[in-house]
């Protein structure tokens, strides 16, 4: 009973006024009364931490692991993490060693918490104490190293783990597999990382393992990084032994996260109509799409030209009550701006202002860039000096944009008082401003600019490297190293044109309904009661097909890639490729490609397709298409432009029937036609005398969502003009002027000969008028 009262004397005055009401002489102090007040429930976290350090200052007591070890539980329960360093260097004082039970309790607090440096801190007392981790803390200790980004360290402890769990398991007593949570975490770690090689060993080594089976979080990263890394097919294959195994177990059931990172992949390799279906299989599967859904099938859309699907989704956000944020808006904006959509894109960013939504400077950039691609490039540069005045939303990228205008328009003063005032509002100059202006430079053959421009620099390592790199270059065109043998090809022969449409699909072969037998095989595997039968379906195709061959790149080629020093030479390579090649020097840069690819630079889709765009501009057919088979070897997936390039070149070749086959297969592959792509296959198809397809196609190409623009619309005047079909010519003026959109000088030539074709069919007419007046 005394006791009972003791505890409960205690407990009040701690409550009330804290340790300095207590008398240490009258309180006789014992490891059981000390746990009995740490263990009240009553009694606030702080007042304990207070009795426990009042304690501590007793000569006559001295705490014990029990008592260590109750305060550190109490500490973390309440997340009165603060103290435990101090009471971490008392029990160090102490002599006291708490069982690892303990550290492992103060790490998974510490991890919760998010502070991942006082979780490491702990394995360094743990050092210091002698205490050796239990193997269930090696979990704490991994996800604490992976979220602190010590991945290296992360991933060295998980080896040792698995080779001390190998072999025989009674040689491994004691040693367990980490679990889930922990290798979930080094897997993320690993793929923020871009460590494809490591993560594909962990995963190989997990796998191997008995008893360790992924569960559906693991499933999702892993379906979202072989994606991320171009693997489809192990993407799709992870699904269907998902599925699998939840149609087995009924424990891993796809979830939301799996079919959002099913359709990110989808969009990511260019498969965006897959992915829209997916997603409308997604809505009826038991699922409900959310803001990350409708955002990554936007982005697709958007990227893809396929903008009458992103609009809809837009709207479906909406309407189900999510409100698009700055991303989203971003997204539509520039895709809108590129589908020639000026005044939709216009009317969205008002939109965006009034429903509350903040703009960025990214959103501005996507402004100024629009506008000025579209014809508005007084608008767009208004536009940058308003918001420069204002000091908002104008960052290094928005100068950058208006300079590379500047440049293109020629006005190389204004640019580089622009780059001065760059510098001046502390915005670093990147590698993309400066080579825009040595293109500048070089097209108004103005070096004497670039001591100009050396002295408003700031960075002062990269524009001396840059002339270094040229001065390099120059030396090595005058006198090349021999690294192969004379008249050796650069792009060696691989038999013309049936070569290059082989390579762009091998078809399979196809029964009599026109369904191939991987197509039939899969459908047969499909069950028809699946909530995801069209998802399934494209599972079972990666059984068969090697979808991780990618034959289309949905990312457009950069000039600069912007990678740092790991790309510093491709980059000015492509730089100095886009000079030569805009002189018509295409020796000059064969030679230069030729010498880098010799040294080891390895070619992006930008440097083949400027090579082939120079070999199809000067009828050098074969060797266009020897460029295009070269980048299938090398593994390099071309993009929209390379096949800009290869329908362009068909049509010169007078084949615009095969262009339409490229583009049949283009489609197939998980491609898109742009605004350009549209205009080459309309042009070429017009000049073949092809007119109703050509018609067909403009009709198309409205339907898809994008606008024709003033280049669509006089190739249209002129296929019709050419062919006779003048009321048509006109109908295609008529409509060019209603659209608002502004004819340029070649509208002006091709009106000239309309007028023309007009005259002599009047002329025509009135001739055949006065015969049959005069016939009897």
């Amino acid at each position: 009973m005394g006791n009972i009262l003791l505890v409960a004397y205690l407990t009040k005055t701690l409550s009330e006024s804290g340790t300095r009401s207590l008398d240490p002489d009258s309180i006789p102090l014992s490891e059981s009364l000390v746990l009995q007040i740490l263990r009240r429930n009553s009694l606030d976290s702080s007042k304990k931490m207070e009795f426990f350090k009042w304690c501590s200052l007793r000569y006559i007591y001295k705490h014990s692991v029990s008592t260590y070890s109750q305060m550190f539980s109490t500490l973390c329960r309440t997340g009165y993490l603060e103290e435990v360093p101090n009471l971490l260097n008392s029990m160090k004082n102490d002599g006291i060693v708490v069982g690892s039970e303990t550290f492992k309790l103060l790490l998974d607090a510490f991890i919760r918490s998010g502070k991942f440096d006082s979780a490491l801190d702990i394995l360094d007392h743990m050092e210091e104490l002698g205490s050796n981790p239990n193997p269930h803390m090696y979990d704490s200790i991994i996800v604490a190293l992976a979220k602190k980004n010590q991945v290296g360290l992360a991933l060295s402890i998980m080896f040792k783990l698995l080779e001390a769990s190998n072999g025989n398991e009674e040689n491994a007593v004691g040693v367990s597999l980490p679990g889930s949570v922990a290798c979930n975490a080094l897997l993320v770690a690993l793929r923020n990382g871009e460590m494809k090689v490591e993560f594909k060993t962990v995963l190989a080594k997990l796998r191997e393992k008995r008893g360790f089976e992924l569960n559906a979080w693991g499933y999702n990263i892993c379906i979202h990084a072989f994606g991320c890394w171009g693997d489809l097919t192990t993407s799709l294959r992870l699904f269907k032994e998902m599925k699998e195994k939840s149609l087995a177990s009924g424990s891993l059931d796809p979830d939301l996260c799996t079919y959002n990172s099913l359709i990110h992949v989808l969009c990511l390799a260019g498969k965006v109509k897959d992915a829209v279906i997916v997603y409308e299989e997604l809505k009826v599967s038991g699922h409900e799409p959310d803001a990350f859904t409708y955002r990554i099938l936007i982005q697709g859309c958007c990227k893809s030209y396929q903008m009458e699907d992103a609009t809809k989704i837009f709207s479906e956000m909406q309407y189900n009550g999510f409100l698009p944020d700055t991303v989203v808006y971003n997204s539509l904006l520039d895709g809108m701006f590129k589908a020639r959509k000026v005044m939709e894109a216009c009317q969205l960013f008002e939109k965006m202002v009034q429903d509350g939504v903040r703009a960025s400077c990214w959103t501005y950039n996507i402004l100024i860039d629009g506008l000025c691609k579209n014809g508005r490039a007084e608008a767009g540069y208004n536009l940058f000096c308003g918001l420069k005045k204002k000091g908002h939303f104008v960052d290094a990228v928005t100068y950058s944009t208006v300079v590379l205008l500047l440049c293109r328009k020629g006005h190389l003063e204004e640019a580089l008082h622009l780059v001065e005032e760059m510098e001046e509002r502390g915005f670093v100059v990147d590698l993309i401003t400066i080579t825009s202006l040595l293109i500048a430079f070089h097209k108004q053959g103005r070096w004497d600019c670039t001591e100009r421009l050396m002295k408003h620099i700031r960075d002062v390592n990269l524009l001396p490297n840059v002339l270094k790199w040229r001065a390099d270059m120059e030396a090595s065109l005058k006198n090349p190293p021999r690294s192969r043998e004379d008249y050796t090809p650069m792009f060696p022969s691989t038999g013309g044109l049936q070569e290059i449409m082989s390579s762009i699909s091998s078809p399979k072969s196809r029964s009599d309904d026109g369904v191939t037998e991987d197509e039939k095989s899969s459908s047969a595997d499909t069950d028809q009661w699946s909530s995801s039968p069209y998802m399934d379906h494209l599972a079972n195709q990666a059984k068969s097909t090697d979808l991780s061959s990618q034959l289309f790149s949905l990312a457009r080629g950069q000039r600069v890639q912007a990678k740092g020093a790991g790309s510093f030479d491709i980059d000015m390579v492509n730089t100095f490729l886009s000079i030569f090649l805009a002189k018509g020097k295409l020796s000059l840069a064969c030679k230069l490609f030729e010498i880098f690819t010799d040294m080891g630079v390895d070619p992006v889709s930008y440097t083949y397709n400027s090579i082939m765009s120079s070999f199809v501009k000067r009828g050098y057919f074969n060797r266009a298409w020897d460029v295009f088979n070269e980048m299938g070897e090398k593994v390099c997936p071309p993009d929209i432009a390379t096949y800009n390039l290869v329908i362009q070149g068909l049509g010169k070749m007078g084949r615009a029937d095969l262009a339409s086959s490229v583009l049949d297969k283009l489609m197939k592959q998980g491609g898109y036609l742009d605004i350009v792509m549209y205009n080459t296959l309309i042009d070429a198809l017009g000049k073949a005398g092809r007119t109703d397809e050509a018609n067909n196609l403009f009709e198309q190409m409205k339907t898809s969502g994008l606008n024709p623009d003033v280049v669509t619309y006089n190739i249209m005047i002129e296929v019709h003009s050419k062919t006779g079909r003048l009321k048509d010519a006109y109908k295609f003026l008529k409509m060019m002027l209603d659209a608002g959109c502004l004819p340029n000088h070649v509208t002006d030539t091709t009106l000239d000969f309309l007028a023309k074709e007009i005259e002599k069919l009047r002329y025509q007419k009135a001739s055949i008028m006065r015969q049959k007046d005069d016939s009897p």
